[in-house]
């Protein structure tokens, strides 16, 4: 598997942790503006791929005779977003992977809806969620989405990068997908929000009383006398109501209070902040992006990882340990302990 693309666009790119998501679904220069501001992503550069020329440009992708699809190629860092959640958003929102061979106005099988897999990691995460959305009947008709392995991306021409935001008072539209229909896009947002929505919300009946209480009415678990307040095993914590990937054991720390303590979540956009007025204290609530009460956070956590003090109850969380990781479907975080598996190798 490779890239092509020029330096200068992939700037952005520091870090080896980063990874690549690549998709088609239409004009390129719409899903790319759709992915662009989306915490997490870094870098969206448009191109071609899935076709059997070497170097295509515009005219011979339009052509038809290539193979090749308007892709584009999404570097994002997984610690801030995670590959599914790209995928999710891909087919809900950035567009109608129902249309087979065109999107809108624009028709040929270079506007095929597609997914380039850069590993088995993400074709096991994209079919899983194609298959999930078949099941809830997500959509009235079929999904025709291809997942297939990326062989080569080769990055399309300097004007066609940005292009929305080069050309936005041309089109006269405050968002590309507009242009194909302005009220069926706000009824899909909706409907995105209310399924996920409900996706979230699962059965309580697992739950034991103090799970109740702290998840669902904001209670506080007592100090030192909780599950997970000492818990020094390696691996993630996550929702114990929908199961979300919350925080790593590598970001936690003993800061005496009793509580669970962490400098991070392993993804933003896991949890929600509000302002908590209860007690006569002003405090920033954390809740999981289902809606799980999980706790506070306060700014006096270690300076050198970013100042924060994530306290958790430990009534909120389910743990799962590294060696379990793959079994019960977080095989995409366990990049996060790849330092432990090198020292295993070494001894």
């Amino acid at each position: 598997m490779g890239f092509f693309a020029t330096p200068n666009l992939y700037a952005a790119e520091a870090s080896a942790a980063n990874q690549h998501a690549i998709f088609g679904g239409g004009c390129f220069w719409c899903v790319e503006h759709a992915f662009k501001d989306m915490d997490g992503v870094l870098n969206v550069v448009s191109g071609y791929g899935g076709g059997h020329t070497d170097n295509p440009t515009y005219n011979d992708v339009a052509s038809r005779t290539t193979g090749h699809a308007e892709l584009v190629n999404i570097t994002f860092d997984p610690a801030k977003v995670s590959y599914e959640k790209l995928v999710r958003f891909f087919l809900t929102d950035a567009h109608d992977p129902t249309q087979l061979n065109r999107q809108g106005p624009d028709v040929g099988d270079e506007y095929r809806s597609i997914i380039l897999y850069t590993s088995a990691a993400q074709k096991n995460t994209a079919e899983s969620v194609i298959a999930e959305l078949t099941k809830a009947k997500y959509f009235p008709k079929p999904i025709v989405t291809q997942v297939v392995p990326l062989e080569k991306f080769y990055m399309a021409e300097e004007h066609h990068q940005d292009y929305f935001d080069k050309y936005k008072e041309q089109t006269g539209r405050e968002h590309p997908n507009a242009l194909y229909d302005e009220k069926r896009l706000k009824e899909r947002a909706v409907k995105s929000r209310e399924y996920n929505s409900k996706r979230e919300k699962q059965d309580l009946s697992h739950l034991d009383d103090m799970q109740i209480k702290v998840t669902q009415h904001g209670g506080t678990e007592p100090a030192f006398r909780n599950k997970y307040w000492n818990h020094k095993e390696e691996g993630i914590y996550v929702d114990v109501v929908t199961g979300e990937a919350l925080f790593s054991s590598k970001d936690k720390y003993d800061s005496g209070t009793g509580w669970p303590s962490f400098t991070k979540p392993i993804e933003k956009q896991n949890v929600d902040f509000s302002t908590d007025n209860k007690f006569g204290m002003s405090r920033t609530e954390v809740k999981s992006s289902g809606g799980s009460h999980l706790g506070h956070v306060f700014p006096d956590g270690p300076k050198d990882k970013g100042g924060e003090r994530f306290c958790i109850n430990s009534a909120a969380l389910t743990f799962i340990p590294v060696d379990k990781m793959k079994e019960k479907g977080y095989t995409e975080y366990l990049y996060l302990f790849e330092d432990n598996n090198k020292e295993k190798a070494k001894n």
